[in-house]
C-alpha cells in the first residue's frame, strides 16, 4: 500500500465520485473572514462539520453501552457553532459524502489547529467498498467550554492505495454503517 498524493486524490474524486461535494483546493478564508482549512491537500483530504450534531448528556442518568446504547444519552444540535462541554463529546456529521473503491483505505485523523485546543477527533478507518457520510466523534479534553465551527475543516483523510482490490469490502459484508446520511448512533 502507498499513501495517495493530491493529484490521485483528484482524479478519484472527479472518475469515481470518490469525494462529493469536493473542493480541488485548500479553502482557508470563506466569505471574507478566516477557517478553519478544508478541501484538497498534499496528501490528503480536509473534511469540514457539517451543522448536524449530538451532544452527550447525563440528564437522564444513562449508563453509555456500546451493546445497549440508549439514545437519550444525546442531545440533537442543528448550530453553525457547537458548544462542547468541558471533559465530554460529541457526535457529528461530515458535509462530504465519500465512496471509497475496493482497492482504497483510508485513516481519518483531526486537525493540529483542533487538537492544539485539546480538541481531538477520534483516528476512524473508511474501509474499502464503503459509502456515505462520515460520522465525526469529537471530545473536548479539557475543562473548558470548547467551540467547533460547521462548515470549516476539523479532520483530514489520508488514502492508502493497494496493487489490487479487497477480496470482501465493507459493502459485501453488509457493514452496519453503509451508506448512513444521518448520525447513526453504535450498533452491534
Amino acid at each position: 500500500m502507498s499513501i495517495c498524493p493530491d493529484s490521485w486524490i483528484r482524479k478519484k474524486a472527479v472518475e469515481y465520485g470518490m469525494i462529493e461535494p469536493f473542493v480541488d483546493q485548500q479553502i482557508r478564508t470563506a466569505e471574507g473572514r478566516s477557517v478553519i482549512s478544508y478541501g484538497l491537500s498534499s496528501f490528503g483530504y480536509d473534511i469540514r462539520v457539517s451543522r448536524h450534531f449530538r451532544v452527550f448528556t447525563n440528564v437522564y442518568g444513562t449508563v453509555i453501552d456500546p451493546k445497549n446504547f440508549d439514545p437519550r444519552g444525546l442531545v440533537e444540535v442543528e448550530t453553525d457553532v457547537c458548544l462542547i462541554p468541558p471533559n465530554s463529546f460529541v457526535l457529528a456529521l461530515s458535509v462530504e459524502k465519500f465512496r471509497i473503491p475496493r482497492n482504497v483505505m483510508t485513516i481519518c485523523v483531526g486537525k493540529s489547529t483542533y487538537a492544539r485546543c485539546g480538541i481531538i477527533v477520534n483516528v476512524t478507518p473508511f474501509e474499502p467498498g464503503w459509502e456515505g457520510h462520515a460520522v465525526l466523534e469529537i471530545s473536548n479534553t479539557t475543562p473548558l467550554p470548547a467551540k467547533v465551527y460547521a462548515g470549516e475543516g476539523l479532520a483530514q483523510v489520508l488514502f492508502f492505495e493497494s496493487d489490487s482490490p479487497c477480496e470482501v469490502s465493507y459493502a459485501d459484508r453488509n457493514g452496519k454503517y453503509q451508506n448512513q446520511t444521518g448520525i447513526r448512533l453504535p450498533c452491534v
